[in-house]
């Protein structure tokens, strides 16, 4: 991926519009080498590189030659026997900048893109008056639109935005007609916002591109405007390689007054796709996105991990709180309350068969279609706490058929629970009461049927029911 920077403190910005001597502030800035914006892309480590390295050097001494014959662009080729080491690169100075600084220019943007981008194959540098760019593919006949640099101007517009849109969106559209079919590439323009305040516009293009392309590419430029660019503000800028367009409340293409004006923080330049290589743009973004959704995805995971091992672990803590070293044999059964609150319809009171010493009783079924009765205790009731250690440790030991088998218990937060058999006490069964006392009385019963040998009940073929209290 191509490394970018952008020089914050930068006293002037990219402008191809500007018009008259040369400032001491341009001149300090080319004579310290600063620079607004570099992209080197594509590097190679190949052992073939040196020789493209060696035309690249050629190419820049070239370049940087030109410049001194009061050209504004030039572009040039250095062909090598082996076409993969071919290079393809150019300058282009502002519209009505001195041919000295031009020169200037041209020579420290050739000297930084050399010791900036030293392995890479295509590399682009802009200064606030010129920028030099190479490639290994013959971009000349093609329109480049990235890498993209773009500013906004720091002041709002204030004033009927409405109407400033649409000014701006006329003139710009005007420009872009005209630049196209110029010889030159190249339009400036005034409209009036008010009385007293003008809006100025410049776009241009590259020469060596058709009427058509020039159209099209600052069509895109001019797209970018009342969105990601500049959207409410009172200026701002677009380049592209190919083409640019610049628009400010002041004469900014005829005079230095404003020259000065630096680009916001939030205003520097995206990391895009290298020339030619529109694709890419899409693969840069896939390559920063998808590692955030995957990183958070992994986050959100191991939090519910970290959160399952977090309830289970306090799960394990109450048992061991509740029950010492039998904890460890009485955890495989557990139940969850979500799934007794499935079994008993979230404890409705149609399934509630009656109230105990210690809470509440619900009949359930399962989700495999078993009965189960649910033993609810008092939240509130410290006894119960009591009732439910003594009864949990007892009777999950004890295994008889006259006894009723406790499936298990479930213990969450404050809920204390315990799951039997299905299971209806002989005195609701036969007389249809539950009172607190069911429990005693049915662990009489059961004392009575061991000691009787009887059921509780038998029927005759008459169909008449004794019952062991008869006895």
């Amino acid at each position: 991926m191509g490394s970018f920077h952008f020089l914050f403190l930068l006293p002037i910005f990219f402008s191809l519009f500007v018009h008259c001597s040369p400032s001491p502030i341009i001149q300090a800035a080319i004579d310290k080498g600063t620079h607004a914006y570099y992209n080197c892309t594509r590097n190679s480590t190949s052992a073939t590189y040196n020789a493209y390295r060696s035309n690249i050097k050629t190419l820049l001494d070239l370049l940087s030659s030109k410049s001194s014959n009061n050209a504004r662009y030039y572009n040039a080729t250095v062909v090598s026997d082996n076409t993969v080491d071919t290079v393809y690169g150019l300058f282009l100075c502002s519209r009505y900048l001195d041919p000295k600084i031009c020169q200037s220019c041209v020579i420290e943007a050739a000297k930084l893109i050399s010791s900036l981008c030293t392995t890479a194959k295509e590399a682009i540098v802009w200064y606030a008056v010129c920028y030099v760019r190479y490639s290994d593919n013959n971009f000349f006949s093609t329109v480049e639109k990235t890498p993209e640099i773009s500013f906004m101007n720091d002041k709002d517009y204030v004033g009927q935005v409405g109407r400033f849109n649409n000014i701006l969106w006329d003139m710009l559209n005007n420009l872009r007609i005209e630049a196209a079919n110029a010889s030159a590439k190249l339009a400036d323009k005034s409209a009036n916002l008010t009385e007293n305040q003008k809006l100025y516009g410049s776009v241009w293009c590259l020469p060596y591109l058709s009427a058509e392309n020039c159209s099209w590419c600052l069509s895109d430029a001019i797209a970018e405007v009342p969105t990601s660019c500049c959207r409410g503000k009172s200026g701002g800028s677009i380049f592209y390689p190919s083409c640019g367009l610049r628009f400010e409340l002041y004469p900014f293409h005829k005079t230095h007054g404003n020259i000065s004006w630096v680009p916001s923080p939030p205003t520097s330049p995206r990391p895009l796709a290298p020339p030619g290589k529109g694709k890419q743009k899409t693969l840069t973004i896939f390559e920063i996105v998808v590692p955030i959704v995957v990183s958070l995805v992994l986050l959100v995971l191991g939090c519910c991990f970290f959160l399952y091992r977090k309830e289970r672990t306090n799960q394990h803590d109450i048992l061991k709180e509740s029950f010492g070293n039998e904890s460890t044999t009485l955890e495989s059964l557990q139940f969850d309350f979500a799934k007794i609150e499935a079994a008993t319809n979230r404890f409705a009171a149609e399934n509630r068969i009656g109230k105990g010493g210690f809470g509440e009783v619900y009949k359930g079924i399962l989700s495999d279609g078993q009965e189960i009765a649910v033993k609810r205790l008092t939240r509130s009731s410290v006894q119960g706490a009591v009732e439910f250690k003594n009864e949990v440790q007892v009777i999950a030991k004890l295994q008889h058929r006259n006894l009723v088998r406790l499936l298990g218990f479930c213990l969450e937060d404050e809920e204390k629970i315990l799951i039997y058999d299905g299971y209806i006490s002989p005195e609701y069964a036969m007389h249809g009461y539950f009172s607190v006392k069911s429990d005693v009385y049915s662990f009489g019963i059961m004392v009575l049927e061991i000691i009787s040998g009887k059921r509780k009940g038998c029927s005759s073929e008459l169909e008449r029911v004794d019952d062991i209290r008869r006895y």
